[in-house]
């Protein structure tokens, strides 16, 4: 199949990849458009895996604020460059993830974050209840573990469906952004503020 050059530029404006990389994508994928971003994606994946040890300290702190001041939202976001920090597609996504955060109310960034203790909770809460249902012993670690994955899907950033597109995920969303601007990226920390309510820091200095 002929690769053409309206075929390169629409693969190029969905992927952000450069003009040689969609070709040869396209070649690979034998013109078919959704097989060539798949190879545009796992090529970037790959690269971002070899920038995993990359220091990244730029980036820029987002300030959001909803409802008339009713809540904020703070987040830092980094990448390796001050020259990928200044570009909008960088400060395009730091902006979504603040709408994400203020939209979906997550309370860690990853899984790595949760607090082993919270774990332990909220296990033993779902296993008390499949256990006063009667549900036979075999099947309980499987529901433990779905029930687990849920938790986790509605509370680690990452992992949660994107807003603007509930098929993919904050991470999917950084991962593209990855690959288009060819840097190390990631989520340093954040908060949320609603009036009248606690910080997650607050909640925990109470809880403890």
């Amino acid at each position: 199949m002929k690769i053409t050059t309206d075929m390169i530029k629409s693969l190029r404006e969905s992927s952000g990849c450069g003009i040689m990389d969609c070709r040869s994508a396209l070649q690979s994928a034998e013109g078919d458009f959704d097989k060539a971003a798949k190879i545009l994606r796992e090529k970037g994946l790959k690269k971002a895996a070899k920038r995993a040890d990359k220091e990244a300290s730029e980036g820029m702190i987002e300030i959001y604020s909803h409802g008339t001041g009713r809540l904020a939202v703070m987040v830092e976001v980094n990448c390796e460059t001050d020259f990928v920090s200044r570009s909008p597609d960088f400060r395009e996504l730091v902006h979504e993830i603040a709408l994400q955060i203020a939209a979906a109310s997550p309370l860690y960034i990853s899984d790595e974050d949760i607090p082993e203790e919270i774990i332990a909770h909220e296990t033993k809460l779902i296993e008390d209840r499949v256990r006063s249902e009667g549900k036979p012993e075999k099947v309980i670690p499987r529901i433990i573990e779905g029930y687990l994955k849920k938790f986790k899907d509605e509370t680690v950033l990452l992992y949660q469906a994107y807003i603007r597109d509930d098929t993919r995920t904050v991470q999917d969303l950084i991962n593209d952004k990855i690959i288009s601007l060819g840097e190390k990226i990631i989520i340093r920390r954040f908060e949320r503020w609603s009036l009248g309510e606690l910080s997650k820091v607050e909640s925990e200095i109470q809880e403890a």
